[in-house]
C-alpha cells in the first residue's frame, strides 16, 4: 500500500481535498514526496511540518514557510533551515549560536549571511565540529583567520573552502607562517600512536579507514594536501614538489591540475603508476609532443582516458582502438567541419562513427551516414534530430533490430512510426524502453512496451496510457509499475479517491 501511497502523494493531478487525506497520515516517507509537491498551500505546508519537521527544508525553500511561520524558540529546526536559506532573522543565529545541541550549532555554522558576533562565537565553538562546519563556507577573511587554527581538522576544512586566498593554501601546504596544529580528530580520540585497523570490530567507530597519528596528525595532514593540490586557487609554486612525493595519491591528484610547467607534466609522465598516467592522459593541458608520447603507452586505461582528452590530435584519435563506444568523445565535438568532413568520408567504418555521434551534424553529412552500409554508423547516426519518417524506415527496412533501438531515442520520430516500432517483429527491448519514454508514443505503443518488465515501470507513468488500463496497473505485482501508475495523472478521479483513503 505504501507504493500506491507514495505514487499518489507525487501525482500532479490530485485534488485538495485528497492531498489532505495523505497529509493526515503522512509517516517521514511519505511526507518527503508531498513536500516537493508544488501545488501545496501555506496551510497544507504547516500542517505537512505538524507531521515531522524533517520536511522543512524543502517547504523553506519552496517559499510556503516564511520567518512568520516560525518561533526558534519552539522550532528551533524550522528557523535553522529559514537562515540556511537566507530568509531567517539575525536574532535566531544569535540564539542558535548557543544551542546546548552540537548539531544546530554545527547546522548553523554552515549557514550563509551570519552576523559577525555570531561568526565569531561559532569560530571560538568548544566543539571542533562546528568550527570544522564554519571553516567550510566562511568567507576568505575568516577562512584566513582559521588557518592558524591549533585543530588540524579546523585547517582541512579551510583547504576545502572555495574561498580560501591562494596565500594562504600555500601556508596550508607548507607550513610556512603557521603555527604547527596541536590536535587532530584521532588523537582527540586514541592514545597515540594510533593506526586504525582497517577492519575496526568497534561498531560506534567513526574515524576513516585510513586514519592515522603519531603527534604528527598523519591522516588529516595528507587529507589536507589532497585538498591544497585539488584547489584550482593554489599557487603552482606551493605544489610542484609533490612530482616526486612518495604518496601516490598526492601525485595523481598533481597530475589533474591544468597550470603545472611543461617539465613537471614529462616527470608525472614518466610515473609508474598506469592510474596516475591515465589521469595525466585526460588533462587538456598537456602539450601536445607529451600526448603523443602517452599515446604509445601500454596501459589501457591511459589509452581510454587520452581518447577523452578534449585536446587529443584527431590522427592519434582515429588511430586508437580505445575510442570505440557509444558517446560522442569531446574532441569530436569541437572538430572543425572540415575535419568532420573528412571523418565522415574514411574508408573506416569505425571513423565514420565517431563522427556520425557528434551531436550537431551539417544535414549533407547527416544523410550521408544515414545511408551508410555499415549498420553500426546508421545507428550511431539514428537518433540525430532532422532525418526524415522516410529515412527513418528506411533504416528500419535494411537494418531492423540493429538501429530500432537508436532510431526510437529520435526527437522527431512520429507517434505512427514508434508504434510500427514497437510492434516489430522480432521486438527490440531496448527499443521498448525508448519508446516507454518518447514524448510522441501512442496508447497503442504503450500497451506494447507492457511486454518488458523495465519498459513496463516507464510506460505506467505515461498521461497518454488509457486511463483504465493505469487504474489496473494499481495491482501489479511490480512494486515501480504501481508506484509509477499511482503517479500518473491518468489515474481515474475515482481510483484516486479509493487508493488515498485506504489503510
Amino acid at each position: 500500500m505504501e507504493h500506491v501511497l507514495s505514487g499518489l502523494a507525487a501525482n500532479p493531478a490530485l485534488p485538495p481535498e485528497l492531498v489532505d487525506v495523505l497529509i493526515a497520515k503522512a509517516d517521514a516517507d511519505l511526507g518527503d514526496v508531498l513536500a516537493e509537491r508544488t501545488d501545496l498551500s501555506r496551510a497544507q505546508a504547516l500542517a505537512l511540518v505538524a507531521r515531522g519537521e524533517e520536511h522543512a527544508v524543502r517547504l523553506v525553500r519552496s517559499g510556503l514557510l516564511t520567518a512568520a511561520d516560525v518561533d526558534p524558540a519552539t522550532r528551533p529546526d524550522l528557523a535553522l533551515a529559514l537562515l540556511d536559506t537566507g530568509n531567517g532573522r539575525p536574532d535566531w543565529a544569535r540564539t542558535l549560536a548557543a544551542d546546548p545541541d552540537v548539531g544546530r550549532r554545527e547546522r548553523l555554522a554552515g549557514c550563509p549571511g551570519l552576523p559577525p558576533d555570531v561568526v565569531d562565537a561559532l569560530a571560538e565553538d568548544p566543539d571542533v565540529r562546528v568550527v570544522v562546519e564554519l571553516a567550510l563556507w566562511t568567507t576568505a577573511d575568516v577562512a584566513a583567520r582559521l588557518a592558524r587554527h591549533p585543530h588540524a581538522e579546523v585547517r582541512r576544512a579551510v583547504a576545502v573552502n572555495e574561498a580560501t586566498p591562494p596565500a594562504v593554501l600555500a601556508a596550508l601546504v607548507t607550513g610556512e607562517g603557521l603555527p604547527p596544529a596541536s590536535a587532530c580528530l584521532v588523537c582527540d580520540r586514541e592514545p597515540t600512536p594510533f593506526v586504525h585497523d582497517l577492519s575496526c570490530p568497534r561498531p560506534d567507530c567513526d574515524l576513516p579507514a585510513d586514519a592515522s597519528c603519531d603527534g604528527s596528525h598523519a591522516s588529516t595532514v595528507h587529507a589536507l594536501r589532497l585538498a591544497v593540490l585539488g584547489h584550482p586557487a593554489t599557487p603552482v609554486r606551493a605544489v610542484v614538489g609533490f612530482a616526486d612525493h612518495p604518496c601516490v595519491l598526492l601525485r595523481e591528484r598533481l597530475a589533474t591540475r591544468s597550470d603545472l610547467p611543461p617539465e613537471v607534466y614529462r616527470r608525472l609522465a614518466v610515473d609508474s603508476t598506469p592510474r596516475l598516467r591515465a589521469e595525466l592522459a585526460g588533462n587538456p593541458a598537456v602539450r601536445e609532443d607529451l600526448v603523443r608520447e602517452l599515446a604509445s603507452d601500454e596501459h589501457p586505461d591511459v589509452r581510454r582516458a587520452l581518447v577523452r582528452n578534449p585536446r587529443i590530435p584527431l590522427d592519434l584519435l582515429t588511430r586508437s582502438a580505445a575510442f570505440r563506444g557509444t558517446d560522442p568523445l569531446p574532441r569530436i565535438e569541437s572538430a572543425s567541419l572540415e575535419e568532420i568532413e573528412t571523418l565522415a568520408r574514411s574508408a573506416d567504418p569505425a571513423v565514420r562513427m565517431l563522427a556520425a555521434r557528434r551531436r550537431h551534424l551539417p544535414d549533407g553529412i547527416r544523410d550521408a551516414l544515414a545511408a551508410d552500409p555499415d549498420a553500426k554508423v546508421a545507428s550511431s547516426v539514428a537518433a540525430h534530430p532532422g532525418l526524415s519518417q522516410a529515412q527513418l524506415r528506411e533504416m528500419v527496412r535494411r537494418w531492423g533490430v540493429q538501429v530500432i533501438a537508436r532510431i526510437a531515442v529520435n526527437p522527431d520520430a512520429s507517434s505512427e512510426l514508434l508504434e510500427e516500432l514497437a510492434r516489430h517483429e522480432p521486438p527490440a527491448l531496448r527499443a521498448l524502453r525508448e519508446i516507454a519514454r518518447h514524448p510522441r508514443a501512442p496508447a497503442s505503443a504503450l500497451l506494447a512496451c507492457m511486454a518488458d518488465t523495465r519498459a513496463r515501470r516507464t510506460a505506467a507513468g505515461r498521461p497518454s496510457l488509457p486511463p483504465a488500463v493505469v487504474a489496473e496497473l494499481l495491482n501489479d505485482t511490480d512494486w515501480q509499475v504501481v508506484t509509477a501508475a499511482a503517479a500518473n495523472p491518468s489515474l481515474p478521479p475515482a481510483a484516486m479517491a479509493a487508493a488515498a483513503h485506504l489503510r
